[in-house]
């Protein structure tokens, strides 16, 4: 089988911040990296899915909707990834930015998070997702469109 690309990321060099993926026709896919891989610091998976939660209600709420396909975590609970289309990157990180904003000073009942609702609803830690949404956002804080392809020493 073909290595797919996300697997031909140096992941012994890849730190904290938000990347363009791949492109595949008019999707473009965001590696957005909260937690330096293999460092032994990863997102709990109670911070993750609140998160998961909170960000995807965020983004399809967001006047970027109509532009925001998924929004996942990264299985090696480092990340999420974000796939939009017709989306500039500007707005991206605009979106990213005001999304972990919106995370970081959450409060109230986290949406999506009853038994009918949620395949694991007992399973959440607002505190936590809020922690990880502000050290996020400092990153993103000023985060550019140049700062978005991977540096060369990563592929």
């Amino acid at each position: 089988m073909k290595r797919i690309t996300s697997f031909s990321v140096d992941h012994t060099k890849l730190q904290r911040g938000m990347y363009i993926s791949r492109i595949d026709g008019d999707v473009t896919t965001y590696d957005i990296r909260m937690k330096v891989p293999n460092a032994g610091d990863y997102l709990s998976n109670g911070a993750l899915h609140t998160f998961e939660h909170l960000f995807a209600t965020y983004a399809r709420n967001s006047k970027y909707a109509d532009g925001v396909i998924y929004v996942g975590p990264m299985g090696c609970r480092t990340g999420f990834y974000l796939l939009t289309r017709g989306l500039t990157n500007e707005q991206v990180i605009e979106l990213c930015q005001d999304s972990f904003s919106f995370i970081a000073s959450f409060e109230g009942e986290v949406p999506g998070t009853t038994e009918p609702e949620c395949g694991n609803y007992r399973e959440h830690d607002l505190p936590a997702a809020k922690r990880e949404a502000a050290a996020m956002a400092d990153v993103l804080q000023s985060w550019t469109e140049a700062q978005l392809q991977y540096p060369a020493y990563l592929e």
